[in-house]
């Protein structure tokens, strides 16, 4: 049995240049997400479940969990003498830590937490950068804002039966199942592919009527196609984006979150979601967009932008693209 340290570790020998910086960056985010299975285990027997009584900066309300999960990823950070600074989707502002830090990392501690109340696997994401500011210095929001394709690490924690950490650090993906007697992350998904073929889409269609018609054509397309198809794409939607990426991710599956006609910029974050779930997507043979241009190729201007998310394999992602990469905004 293979540790997450371990496996970090020997990977870490391949490389003639490694320090030793990333992987503890790694084995830290390891150890948050030990803590946060923890207590999501114990949420309705701790008085943790519901509403804090507060908004977080993007208008939404918190939930005790997440100002937990916040909190103790935060500490993590602040006690990491790599982590030059962190961002995350409960604060405002950048967070610098350590000046003489060489990477940065943004999370979204808790990802689907409107569903914990009712049981639903909820997740957590991050991305790691390596700053681009003089060390030695404060890190300033431009380390933040490199791009996808600038990312050196991503990855997901899913809370669900099991605890998952899946990672990428551009050689493929791994994922690991938290052993609880143990304490470890186990591996136990070495190189993970994702399906050539849809097997489920995921998306939210209460909206439908104000998507833009390019993207309802596609949908119109995609149910015309399961009536004559010989093993139909399933719905399979839980409203927890980790959870259902995961599902897609090892079976098979499109994920939609686009925006609207009047809000096309949609509501999912490019930094803590869009850029980590389109590189683990792309890393497992799969393709990832905002329904224009590859996701990974999107500008990030700002720390808690917005996009349109769609992700999946890239046959599925290709078929879509035919139907809005080329339409105009004048046209919609």
């Amino acid at each position: 049995m293979i540790t997450l340290e371990q496996f970090i570790v020997d990977r870490q020998q391949e490389l003639a240049d490694a320090t030793g910086a990333f992987s503890k960056i790694l084995r830290d985010i390891g150890l948050g997400a030990k803590l946060i299975s923890f207590y999501l285990r114990r949420a309705s027997l701790a008085d943790v479940l519901g509403e804090l009584g507060l908004t977080n900066i993007q208008g939404e309300s918190v939930q005790k969990l997440d100002h937990l999960a916040n909190t103790l990823f935060s500490q993590v950070m602040r006690k990491n003498p790599h982590v030059a600074g962190f961002a995350s989707e409960e604060e405002e502002d950048i967070v610098p830590t350590n000046p003489n830090g060489k990477y940065v990392v943004l999370f979204d501690p808790l990802d689907g937490s409107s569903n914990i109340d009712v049981g639903v696997p909820v997740g957590t994401i991050f991305s790691i950068y390596q700053r681009v500011s003089p060390a030695g210095e404060p890190v300033q929001v431009a380390d933040f804002l490199q791009g996808g394709c600038a990312q050196v690490g991503a990855g997901y924690v899913l809370y669900g039966t099991s605890t998952l950490l899946f990672y990428t650090t551009g050689q493929g993906v791994h994922g690991f199942t938290l052993e609880p007697a143990a304490g470890e992350f186990l591996l136990t998904y070495p190189q993970v592919s994702m399906p050539a073929t849809s097997q489920y889409y995921s998306f939210n269609d209460n909206q439908l009527h104000e998507w833009e018609p390019a993207l309802q054509r596609y949908v119109a397309d995609l149910h015309a196609r399961n009536r004559t198809a010989s093993k139909p794409q399933s719905l399979r939607y839980v409203g927890s984006l980790v959870a259902d990426f995961h599902r897609n991710l090892l079976k098979g599956g499109l994920f939609m979150y686009p925006g609207t006609v009047k809000k096309p910029e949609g509501k999912l974050r490019l930094l803590y979601e869009g850029y980590p779930m389109a590189w683990l997507t792309e890393q497992a043979g799969g393709k990832a967009t905002n329904g224009k241009v590859a996701l990974l190729e999107v500008p990030a201007e700002k720390i808690h932008q917005r996009t349109p998310l769609f992700l999946g394999p890239a046959s599925e992602i290709d078929h879509l693209l035919s139907f809005t990469a080329n339409v105009s905004v004048e046209t919609l």
